[in-house]
Parts: C-alpha cells; structure tokens; sequence
C-alpha cells in the first residue's frame, strides 16, 4: 500500500502541475478570443443590416417635394424649368424658403440649389439620393448617393466620380461587397448584356447594356475616364470577394 501511495504521489510531478496550469490558462485565453471574435461578428452582421434597413429608407425617398400646389423636383446639378418660371431655393442661413425669378439665372447659379432631400449622417455628414439602380438579374435595387465616403457605402451605392445619371459621360458607382446577396455582392456575377437601370431625379429610366468586365488594382482609376465619344455609360466599381482588388462592370446606354 505504501508503496502504491509512493507511485502516484512521484507520477504527480510539479512540472505536470505546471503543464495542467498552462493548458488552464490557454483554455481560457482560448475561450476569451473566440467570445471576442463571436461579438465581432454579431457587431459586423448588425452593422450589415442597419446599413441594408438605411437603403431601403434611402430608395424610398423619391427627392420630390410638394409645394403651394406644385412640384420641385431636385437634383445635384440642374434644375428643369420653363421660361420665367420660379423657383424654391434653400438658404442653409435662413429659416424660410425663397421664391426666386429664374428667367435671367445662368445653369451656374442653379447648380448652387441645395436639394430639398438633404440628410445627415450621426457624424454630421450631408448627402442626398440622385438616382436609383436596379439590375434585375442579381436582385439589386437602390438608391445613388451623391458622393462617397466610407460612412455613406455603408448605407447605399454612392457616386465615385463623373457625369451625373443619364447624362452624357461615364457615370461611376460604388458600393460594397459583402459576399452575401447585399449591396454590390452579386455584381461580379455580372455577364455582357446584362441590364442595368438608372432611374434620376426627374424619374427618367434608361436601360444600360453591360459590354465589359474586368478586374483591377485598388489603384487603378483608368476606368472612371469620361471620354464616351458622346456616349452615355456607367461603370460599376466594387471589391473582389478577397478585398485585394477592384471588379469593374461598364455599360452603354441601350440602342446606341
């Protein structure tokens, strides 16, 4: 008996002690990282839908505004009007609206309207919806923001750079993947003639036929050239699933 005691007392080693200690410790350290890397997650995929439930808020603002009887239709360059007709301008110093004559203001003068459906982010940034895209094949249906910043891509698609919607010129776009069905996920999928549409602010709809596809660095800005040959395009820009590098979708306005 005493010597059994012996055994098991010698087999309980103070260096096995110490490895029991230290598998204790990396179990905890262990159970600690995948908590932490858990509420990550749950944080990232809160941040996706309340960026997802923002665009649909975004989409449904139409950017139209009824007035005394009559409709202002806004947007980020010009404004539709007839000969002597009036307009509504927003001064950020005053409380109230203006009636302006417009029959000897300049397209210039115009483009310093600021629009009726401005909206500001929690940081204080200011941003408007200009147009709308739907490609019917992947299921994608949102409102443009005016410009981009990291904030504003996580609520909706945002305008990269050039001519504005439905204008003559190449017409950029920028938005997220998300390697799920969200935002701009599904774009790479993407196969020419596929249909895109832009709908702007006055509510003209055009049909965009995808002619292209490719990929490119993050550094690479050649495709956001505006050189159309009088042509009206868009390019669609955003990251491959590694985030490394940057999916390129370009269309022409159909018919032309």
């Amino acid at each position: 008996m005493n010597q059994i005691m012996i055994t098991e007392k010698l087999y309980i080693t103070p260096e096995l002690k110490r490895k029991k200690k230290l598998y204790k410790i990396d179990f905890i350290i262990s159970i600690f990282l995948l908590c932490l890397l858990f509420s990550y997650y749950i944080y990232a995929e809160y941040d996706k839908y309340a960026g997802e439930k923002k665009s649909q808020e975004i989409l449904a603002d139409t950017g139209i505004t009824q007035e005394a009887g009559r409709t202002y239709l806004y947007d980020d360059t010009t404004i539709k009007l007839e000969e002597n007709d009036k307009i509504v301008v927003i001064l950020s110093d005053e409380e109230t609206d203006t009636e302006v004559d417009t029959s000897n203001l300049s397209s210039a003068n115009l483009t310093k309207i600021k629009p009726k459906n401005v909206m500001t982010t929690e940081a204080g940034e200011e941003y408007y919806k200009i147009a709308e895209i739907n490609i019917p094949k992947i299921g994608v249906n949102y409102g443009i923001l005016d410009h981009w910043s990291y904030d504003l891509l996580k609520m909706s698609p945002c305008k990269f750079h050039g001519a504005d919607p439905n204008e003559v010129g190449n017409f950029c776009i920028v938005g997220h993947n998300y390697r799920n069905s969200k935002f701009f996920s599904k774009v790479p999928t993407l196969e020419n003639g596929d249909i895109i549409q832009i709908t702007d602010s006055y509510d003209r709809t055009l049909n965009y036929v995808v002619y292209d596809k490719h990929v490119v660095s993050d550094k690479d800005n050649s495709d956001t050239t505006q050189i159309t040959h009088g042509k009206k395009e868009i390019t669609i820009i955003t990251c491959t699933n590694d985030s490394k590098n940057r999916v390129i979708v370009k269309a022409r306005e159909e018919g032309t």
